[in-house]
C-alpha cells in the first residue's frame, strides 16, 4: 500500500515538474547547444565557418585569454572577506547593539542599488582626487594619496573592495536567516559548563550556521565570476591594460567590440562549464559532510 502511494506521489511529481523542465530545456538548453555548436566557428552573427578544435587550441594559447582568468581567480581572493565581514556583522545586528535598526538599513543599501550607481559612485571615490584620497588627506595620510584606476593591481583591488561592499547585504541578509535557527539552549548549557565565547561560537554557533556558510560561498563565488559586468563596465571599462577584464567582460569585449561571435561563444562555454564544475563540487562536498 506504501509503495503503490509512493509511486502515486512520484509520478504526481513528475506531472507537475514536467512542464517547467520542457520550458528550462527550451529557453535554457536550446541557447547553449547553439553556443557550443557556434564556438566551434568562426561566426560575424551573419556566417559561419566551422574551424572545429582550433578556435579553442587558439585561444588556449592566447596570453590575454590566461590574463584574464587571473584576474577571475585573483577576484576570488576577496570572497572569505565577502562572507566574514557579513557574518561578523549578522552577528553585530543579532545582538541587537544601539541603533541596529538603522545599521541594518546601511547595511542592506548595496543589496537595493544598480551596479550601473554602484560603479559610478565608486569610480569618483578612488579616482585620483576622489573621496578616499580626500579622506586618507583628512587624516595626514595624504602621502599615500594615489590614483587607484591609473594601474592594474590599483584598479583590480578597487574592483575587488566594491564587489565585497556589495555582498555585504545578501550575505548579511543569509547569516540574519541562519542565525534565527539556533538552539540557544546549546550556547547556554555550554556557557554553564564553563565555555567560553569563542569556544561557544567556533564548536555550536559555527556548526550550525554550516548550511548557510555554503550557501553564501557558493553565491559568492559565482557573483565574482558572472555579476560583475556593470560594475566593470561602469567603473573601468576592463582597464587599464587588462586590468580588470574579467571572462564575462572578455566575451562581451570578444562579441560586441570585435565582432567575433564565434570566440564570444566559445568563451561562454568555457565560462559555463567552470560554474558547473563549481556548482557540482559543491554538491559533492555537501553530500561528502551530510554523510
Amino acid at each position: 500500500m506504501t509503495s503503490a502511494l509512493q509511486r502515486q506521489r512520484r509520478r504526481a511529481g513528475i506531472t507537475f515538474a514536467l512542464p517547467a523542465f520542457v520550458l528550462v530545456a527550451i529557453f535554457l538548453g536550446i541557447p547553449i547547444f547553439q553556443a557550443g555548436y557556434f564556438s566551434f566557428t568562426k561566426w560575424d552573427g551573419i556566417t559561419a565557418t566551422w574551424q572545429g578544435i582550433s578556435t579553442y587550441t587558439h585561444e588556449l594559447t592566447n596570453p590575454i585569454f590566461w590574463r584574464v582568468i587571473q584576474n577571475n581567480f585573483l577576484l576570488l581572493l576577496a570572497v572569505p572577506v565577502a562572507i566574514i565581514l557579513p557574518m561578523a556583522i549578522a552577528f553585530m545586528l543579532n545582538e541587537k547593539v544601539v541603533g541596529w535598526k538603522f545599521f541594518r538599513s546601511i547595511y542592506f543599501l548595496p543589496t537595493a542599488i544598480s551596479w550601473v550607481v554602484i560603479g559610478m559612485v565608486a569610480m569618483r571615490f578612488f579616482a585620483a582626487e576622489g573621496g578616499l584620497n580626500q579622506l586618507l588627506k583628512t587624516f595626514g595620510l595624504g602621502f599615500i594619496r594615489t590614483d587607484f584606476l591609473s594601474s592594474e593591481q590599483g584598479a583590480l583591488f578597487a574592483v575587488g573592495a566594491v564587489f565585497v561592499w556589495s555582498m555585504i547585504g545578501t550575505n548579511s541578509i543569509i547569516f540574519l536567516t541562519g542565525m534565527a535557527t539556533l538552539d540557544h539552549s546549546l550556547n547556554e548549557a555550554a556557557h554553564m559548563d564553563g565555555a567560553g565565547a569563542f569556544r561557544i561560537f567556533w564548536s555550536i554557533t559555527l556548526p550550525q550556521l554550516k548550511r548557510f556558510i555554503q550557501f553564501s560561498f557558493i553565491i559568492t563565488v559565482i557573483s565574482a565570476f558572472t555579476a560583475l559586468f556593470s560594475l566593470i563596465f561602469v567603473m573601468t571599462g576592463g582597464g587599464p591594460g587588462f586590468g580588470t577584464t574579467t571572462l564575462e567582460f572578455f566575451i562581451y569585449q570578444s562579441a560586441f567590440s570585435r565582432g567575433e561571435f564565434g570566440t564570444g561563444a566559445m568563451l561562454g562555454i568555457i565560462l559555463f562549464f567552470m560554474m558547473a564544475v563549481l556548482g557540482l563540487g559543491q554538491l559533492i562536498l555537501i553530500r561528502a559532510k551530510d554523510d
